[in-house]
């Protein structure tokens, strides 16, 4: 089956440019924008008025692990999946630069959620390879977005791993956190070849073969397991790109203090929350402090997906508080491992 006879038309997006326009690659900026592989996550903008950003992104195919034993085909922005996060304040200007080598073999374009105009960038960023694009915009609305890449017929390029996370902070910026970590959800849908490719019956069928989070099986487990210590305020910024499944974000033996919505910063601020759905190309924020030592496991709740690689670990080191939660059995409780 041919996948761009099926989304072909979902893939044509208005070039009527809008608030958003073209810009010179000469233009002149005034900080060019820190970018981070997850799980790392950009430092917190400096506290200063609104800035010209410039925002430096490669569209990358390459082959690389998806799990153990099992090569992937990506499509990638900057050679990782997912891609660079990007951290800016509201108000600033984005000078947005996408770049296809001749290597590649696909055009590639982005579609930024925190845009305000036609195709959020797509429009005025499609690049053939060799081709490098420059677009502006102004971040008007603060929030955690997912950009994605939008040219053909869309599904592909999303299925093989060109999303990622793009945060506009509010203008005082976020509270102090201890902790911050990037963390993204997505499906792939293999064709079975030992490089594999994607397999476009799957995903019409909505059968992924791997959900996992930050690009494969186990890249938050063991030695990649994320790191803190007992006191920590942590903030997770997660996203879940589908292409299908809405998440069920869950840390196993934690609860989260708080949780932005959808996104959101600058609404409602939910309290207590043990689970919380993150739609397709949805994203969430939460917090939460940790009070005891040891594993706390990362997972989609929707539970026959950690089968598929949807499960990562946090641990966190610092002496017991057994005020909080101590074992009233001869237990002990391995750093290593976590929860049910």
């Amino acid at each position: 089956m041919n996948c761009k006879k099926l989304f072909g038309k979902v893939g044509v997006v208005c070039c009527s440019a809008a608030l958003l326009f073209l810009v010179s690659s000469k233009a002149t900026a005034n900080e060019t924008a820190q970018l981070t592989a997850a799980p790392n996550v950009p430092s917190p903008v400096a506290k200063r008025g609104p800035a010209t950003v410039v925002v430096n992104f490669e569209a990358k195919e390459f082959v690389g692990d998806l799990a153990e034993g099992k090569k992937y085909k990506f499509w990638s922005y900057n050679g990782t999946v997912p891609g660079p996060m990007v951290r800016v304040r509201v108000g600033d200007t984005v000078e947005f630069h996408l770049s296809n080598p001749k290597t590649n073999v696909q055009p590639h374009n982005i579609d930024i959620h925190a845009v305000n105009g036609p195709g959020g960038g797509a429009a005025v960023s499609t690049v053939s390879p060799g081709e490098t694009k420059v677009f502006q915009f102004k971040a008007l609305n603060p929030g955690l977005y997912i950009y994605h890449c939008a040219a053909g017929a869309i599904v592909d390029h999303i299925a093989n791993g060109m999303y990622g996370l793009f945060l506009v902070e509010p203008e005082k910026g976020l509270p102090k956190a201890d902790k911050e970590f990037y963390v993204f959800q997505s499906e792939f849908f293999t064709d079975g070849a030992p490089e594999a490719g994607f397999n476009i019956e799957k995903g019409l069928a909505e059968h992924a073969d791997h959900v996992v989070f930050n690009g494969k099986a186990g890249a938050l487990m063991g030695d990649n397991a994320l790191k803190a210590k007992v006191g920590d305020n942590v903030r997770i910024f997660f996203g879940n790109i589908g292409p299908n499944s809405v998440s069920s974000f869950h840390i196993i033996g934690e609860i989260f203090d708080r949780v932005y919505s959808e996104g959101a910063i600058g609404g409602s601020v939910n309290h207590n929350v043990q689970t919380t759905l993150v739609p397709s190309a949805g994203s969430t924020i939460v917090e939460f402090k940790l009070d005891v030592p040891g594993p706390y496991t990362l997972v989609d709740h929707s539970i026959f997906r950690v089968a598929k690689g949807a499960i990562g670990q946090l641990i966190a080191e610092g002496k017991e508080n057994p005020a909080v939660y101590k074992s009233l059995s001869d237990v002990h409780v391995d750093p290593t491992k976590g929860g049910h």
